[in-house]
């Protein structure tokens, strides 16, 4: 008998992760915000990814379709030359850190990846595309932080880096209490890197 049986739906999006190196930057630089302001809900490093498309709430038995499509589709992506930099939040409750580089091949992706979605018969609520990496979320009762902690990532600007695999996520929101946690259902290599210009 099986103690976890799969769910009937999962929380899913597809994106992007930054590889370990440029991670371990951002979070040196992020070091004292960290110690300043402690009561922000910290997202894992691990989990620090660029969304390219939200599918929320989706039966399970939409993610073999999806995987198949991803997964075809993925090879013949180019890989892009990405960087993080900055700060900025919305709302006064959530911190990001932006997206800097090949950004014309970034939403070219993200709207690749959002037709084959659609073409897999899944319904998702469209949102434009604003490439960030969410760091932290405050407290209903803290308005100061976010933009303080954003305020101290001004000058940031990371290394380039390739992106490497396109990730297909799934996240525990809506699933009990405690904070967020991602895990990867799948990942594809991406294609090779587009020629410069």
């Amino acid at each position: 008998m099986d103690d976890h049986p799969e769910p009937r739906t999962l929380r899913v999006f597809v994106a992007l992760a930054p590889p370990d190196d440029a991670k371990d930057e951002l979070a040196r630089a992020l070091r004292p915000a960290y110690a300043g302001y402690p009561r922000l809900r910290w997202n894992r490093i691990e989990d620090w990814h660029i969304t390219l498309a939200f599918l929320g709430e989706q039966s399970s038995a939409a993610a073999p379709l999806l995987r198949s499509a991803l997964a075809a589709a993925a090879p013949s992506r180019p890989a892009l030359q990405l960087g993080l930099r900055g700060g900025g939040y919305f709302d006064q409750r959530l911190l990001w850190t932006g997206v800097d580089g090949d950004l014309e091949g970034l939403h070219r992706l993200a709207a690749d990846v959002r037709d084959l979605a659609r073409s897999c018969g899944i319904d998702f609520r469209e949102r434009p595309l604003n490439p960030h990496l969410t760091l932290a979320r405050s407290r209903r009762d803290d308005s100061v932080s976010v933009p303080l902690a954003a305020a101290g990532l001004t000058g940031f600007v990371g290394r380039p880096w390739r992106t490497e695999r396109l990730h297909l996520v799934g996240s525990n929101i809506g699933r009990g209490p405690g904070p967020i946690h991602y895990r990867d259902i799948e990942a594809w290599r991406l294609g090779v890197a587009a020629a410069p210009a």
